[in-house]
């Protein structure tokens, strides 16, 4: 099954939509890449700049990704 992993940072502008969105799919990580475990997961999947959004299947692996935008919700079902 995949499932989403959103990151973002405290004083990203974008970031509060990123989340509200994101929480219209059951299976979301949401990582703040200013602590440590967000950051390594950031870096494993070459996310820059926030908010990113990945979507990954069981073994981690991306499948889709949206990196410093908010795509639609419409956007992500089309994907998952």
């Amino acid at each position: 099954m995949q499932h989403l992993k959103v990151f973002v940072k405290q004083d990203c502008p974008n970031c509060p939509a990123a989340k509200n969105m994101a929480d219209e799919f059951p299976e979301t990580e949401v990582y703040d890449i200013e602590q440590a475990e967000g950051l390594a997961e950031a870096a494993f999947y070459s996310v820059l700049c926030t908010p990113s959004i990945i979507i990954v299947d069981d073994q981690g692996r991306e499948v889709r990704a949206w990196r410093c935008t908010v795509p639609t919700s419409k956007d992500i079902a089309a994907c998952i």
